[in-house]
Order: structure tokens, then C-alpha cells, then sequence
């Protein structure tokens, strides 16, 4: 326990790590995210990761995840990363370009943002899917700009911030 906090006393906690705590939060809350067995985490400043179970309910034909996951595991990534930056409102995803390198045949995929460039109005982050032996399944990069929804008006959001 640090010296300088009296017993019973929490930390500080900055305005960084509760605008993290509010962008986990609204992952949570958000319908979509009901039909996944998955976890965001901030882990930084414009660093993401998602843990996400991926289960035969998503696999094409062919016996492997769909397309379609693998876009919403590495666009959420990196959707949040570039969202950490940004405190006053929602970003919207403008372009995202995928690269698939494996087949996921399932099991736990964890997904990895990074911001990469861009502040004031359109942002640039990036991703990428690791499986479960550690190998890189897929990347992408996407642009995303601030919308004109506010972050503090979202319950997901407000409700994990104490507002």
C-alpha cells in the first residue's frame, strides 16, 4: 500500500483510467457484444485487447470462423484503442481493411488495438488476432472519426463513469 494513503483510503484513480473503466463499460453494454463470449480490456493510451471465445456458431461451411468475426474482433480492437484518445464522443468506423492469414477453428482469440495516428478528427489505429498457439491470424487498419454522439450521453458509458 503506498505511504502516502491513510487505511481504509482508495488510490487516486486519473481521468485517463476512468474514461478506460467507461470505454469497457460501454463494450459491455452494448447489444452486439451480448452474442460473443468476449472481454474488452484497455490496457494504455490507444492499446486495446479483447479476448474473445470463438465457438462453432460462427463457422462458415467449412468448418472455420466466418469473415464477419473476424472483422468485429479486429475492428473492436482498434475502434477502442483510437477511442481512448478521444473523451467527448463516439467514434464511427469509416473504412477498415482486413488481411486473414489463418483459419480460426475456434477456441480463444485475443485481439490486440493500437493506435497509430490522428487526434483531432479522423483517427488511424490498428490490429491484429492472435489464437490460441500464439500465432497471428488476421490485421487490419481502419479510420474512424469523432461522430456527433457524446460519449457522457451513452448509459453503457455514464453508468460505468458514475454519472
Amino acid at each position: 500500500m503506498p505511504h502516502d494513503l491513510k487505511h481504509g483510503e482508495a488510490p487516486e484513480v486519473s481521468g485517463a483510467d476512468l474514461h478506460w473503466r467507461a470505454l469497457e463499460g460501454l463494450y459491455a453494454s452494448a447489444p452486439i457484444n451480448h452474442k460473443f463470449k468476449s472481454r474488452l480490456e484497455i490496457v494504455g493510451e490507444g492499446l486495446s485487447r479483447i479476448t474473445f471465445l470463438v465457438e462453432p456458431d460462427s463457422f462458415h461451411a467449412a468448418g472455420a470462423a466466418h469473415g464477419t468475426i473476424y472483422f468485429k474482433m479486429l475492428d473492436d480492437a482498434a475502434f477502442y484503442a483510437a477511442n481512448t484518445l478521444v473523451t467527448d464522443r463516439f467514434l464511427l468506423t469509416t473504412s477498415f481493411n482486413l488481411h486473414f492469414s489463418k483459419p480460426i477453428k475456434g477456441g480463444r482469440v485475443v485481439a490486440e488495438g493500437r493506435w497509430v495516428s490522428g487526434r483531432r478528427r479522423v483517427l488511424v489505429a490498428e490490429s491484429r488476432l492472435v489464437d490460441e498457439e500464439g500465432e497471428e491470424v488476421g490485421r487490419g487498419t481502419g479510420t474512424f472519426m469523432r461522430s456527433r454522439i457524446a460519449l457522457s450521453g451513452l448509459p453503457g458509458y455514464a453508468g460505468a463513469r458514475g454519472d
